[in-house]
């Protein structure tokens, strides 16, 4: 059976604080929606100051979704590690993963935005260096053990319940991400579909001794989306996700390489691309993906229509797959 993920990132960008307000409430609602239904994840992101209100908090988020579920996981991916003060995350995870009795999933990445660097008055040219101590600092936090940090005395409580501590990825698709990763001895998740890259985590790990494995996207990774009507769908909804698709294209430099990429500047060049695909119940259990990942509210799409292909997922496709 595929592994299923539900994303939400709550962009609009046409949104006022009371339809935002509404966005987060529904978007909860979902994921309470695909606990039920055994869905295996909600993904969540991290972006600061996006006009179209990327949502910059995706702890806070996940922690209410624990609240609203009970089995499904969240899995933040990702992380910008190096605008985060490591104590004050060590905390927040050590939390979160408490509450939810080992359900958070956190993969670390270093961004590629330097806008968010600067916005946060951070030095983008030392952010492999604060990478280094942020992850460096999480796993000595977590042993609830005083250790030096920057020259002083610090412990952080409480110890989390996860061991030996929670789940914690190294993001990147870069050969520093992955020697960062084996060095260290967590396992990596690169951002895009990597084999040669995976071998050289596997070559690092065995250099510096350590154990690690690799979660990586499959080769081909599709935003889904479900609709009985997949022509009428794209005519209404299009506009939807070629927002996001070009708000996301438009942050990536030549040399990032992600699973989710388009080069589209249409609706028509989108969905003849595939990146962002709408597809009816009966397309997608014909797809044959290794991971199915749903985007119920893409770029601002209407709420009652994002629960649409909620329902037709949780109803007319995982009924089948798990069959």
């Amino acid at each position: 059976m595929p592994f299923t993920v539900v994303r939400f990132n709550l962009v609009d960008p046409h949104a006022t604080p009371a339809s935002l307000s509404e966005r987060y409430r529904a978007a909860l609602a979902m994921a309470a929606y695909a606990d039920e239904h055994g869905i295996d994840t909600v993904q969540t992101e991290e972006h600061h100051g996006a006009a179209n209100n990327w949502l910059p908090s995706p702890f806070a988020f996940a922690g209410a979704v624990f609240g609203a579920t009970e089995r499904i996981a969240v899995t933040v991916s990702a992380i910008i590690g190096p605008l985060h003060d490591p104590l004050r995350l060590a905390e927040e995870i050590a939390v979160l993963d408490l509450l939810s009795g080992g359900r958070l999933v956190t993969v670390a990445g270093i961004g590629y935005r330097p806008e968010e660097y600067e916005e946060r008055g951070v030095d983008w040219g030392r952010r492999g260096k604060l990478q280094d101590l942020l992850l460096e600092t999480l796993l000595t936090a977590w042993s609830g053990e005083p250790f030096t940090y920057q020259g002083r005395t610090v412990r952080v409580t409480p110890r989390p319940v996860s061991r030996p501590h929670p789940l914690l990825l190294v993001g990147g698709s870069s050969r520093a991400a992955a020697r960062r990763a084996a060095r260290l001895g967590l396992p990596f998740f690169p951002s895009a579909h990597l084999p040669e890259l995976e071998t050289y985590y596997r070559e690092r790990c065995a250099e510096y001794g350590t154990e690690g494995w690799t979660m990586m996207p499959a080769k081909e990774t599709s935003l889904l989306h479900l609709s009985e009507d997949p022509d009428r769908c794209w005519e209404l909804y299009g506009e939807h996700f070629l927002h996001e698709a070009r708000t996301y294209a438009s942050w990536q430099s030549k040399d990032i390489r992600s699973a989710v990429r388009s080069t589209a500047t249409t609706v028509a060049e989108l969905r003849a691309e595939g990146v962002y695909r709408i597809v009816t119940p009966r397309e997608c259990l014909a797809l044959g993906l290794e991971t199915l990942v749903l985007h119920p509210l893409c770029g601002g799409m209407p709420l009652e229509e994002g629960w649409r292909s909620l329902r037709l997922f949780g109803e007319d496709v995982l009924p089948r797959l798990k069959a």
